[in-house]
């Protein structure tokens, strides 16, 4: 396990690595230089020069690169084109509000999705399953932000405001559960038909295995055969497919938190986009990567712990 460990952090560095080198050689390939992102259209040659020079950008490629490096291992993302703020004092003025989103849409979608999965698999054919099915279908044709944008028409009074069982906009200040269910359901929906189908036939071909047929053999009841042998087997495919939604996921946020009004690292991507914040782009960008990468560790983590063949691999 020791050397499982090791080798996933070893991945995982060199994930970083990968993907802050990208970002290094993005800023130096935009086609808007950046000492005019910052001295805007009348900036004189002279007033263009010495923002370089206060940039460090008039250094060969290479010192910049190591200056950059060492600077992200400080956890300095540098300051913002727009106001001066430091980046990372930005991020992490919206994180809380990003990271609860992601969270509680993760548990529902996971949470439900598999309980849907095994109890359509437990009753194949009936009417639940019947059901079951026409949710998937339903969750797996409807954007992220249509669900959105329903839920706030008939819940919370529409985008206007208006009144409503539920709210829209920062949910970090007060009624926090009554302006963070809707974003929920609305990032979760289509994770949790897509959940429900995994579990559903990853469980179905489990229960088919003959080490199963054996335990029924044996006389052990179906919810033992059921819980304790089929759905840890099951539940594989479904932790893998989690880290895999772990980026997705963050990235719809971006739409889900400018329809409900959260602040959130999503809207302060928006504006950043809108405004050419390239540094806050690319901190927002590092920042993703590096919880995306986190996650997918623990799910490594999890994966290996289902199933222990997976840490000779």
């Amino acid at each position: 396990m020791t050397r499982f460990l090791l080798r996933r952090l070893l991945y995982a560095v060199i994930v970083l690595w990968l993907v802050s080198t990208l970002v290094f050689v993005f800023l130096h390939v935009s086609p808007i230089p950046v000492e005019r992102v910052i001295g805007g259209p009348r900036a004189t040659a002279d007033t263009l020069a010495q923002i370089r020079r206060n940039l460090g950008l008039d250094q060969p490629v290479l010192v910049q690169y190591w200056r950059f490096l060492r600077r992200l291992a400080g956890g300095d993302l540098g300051d913002s084109y727009v106001n001066g703020v430091p980046v990372a004092r930005l991020i992490a003025d919206r994180l809380p509000t990003t990271l609860w989103l992601v969270l509680g849409a993760g548990l529902l979608a996971c949470g439900g999705g598999v309980v849907a999965g095994v109890l359509s698999a437990t009753r194949a054919r009936s009417l639940w399953d019947r059901a079951a099915t026409v949710l998937v279908l339903l969750g797996l044709s409807t954007p992220p932000f249509v669900m959105a944008l329903a839920l706030l028409y008939l819940f919370a009074g529409g985008i206007g405001g208006g009144s409503g069982p539920f709210e829209a906009g920062p949910p970090l200040q007060e009624h926090f559960l009554r302006r963070m269910v809707l974003p929920w359901v609305a990032l979760a929906f289509l994770m949790v038909a897509a959940y429900t189908r995994l579990t559903r036939g990853a469980l179905l071909d489990v229960l088919g295995e003959d080490y199963v047929r054996t335990a029924k053999a044996k006389g052990l009841t179906r919810r033992r055969v059921v819980y304790r042998h089929g759905l840890r087997a099951a539940l594989t495919p479904v932790v893998t497919q989690l880290g895999v939604d772990l980026g997705a996921l963050v990235g719809s946020t971006i739409v889900t938190e400018k329809v409900f009004g959260l602040q959130g690292v999503g809207q302060l991507v928006y504006q950043s986009i809108a405004l050419g914040d390239t540094p806050v782009i690319i901190g927002v960008t590092l920042v993703v990567t590096l919880f995306v990468t986190l996650a997918n560790l623990v799910v490594d983590v999890g994966y290996s712990l289902l199933d222990p063949r997976v840490r000779s691999g």
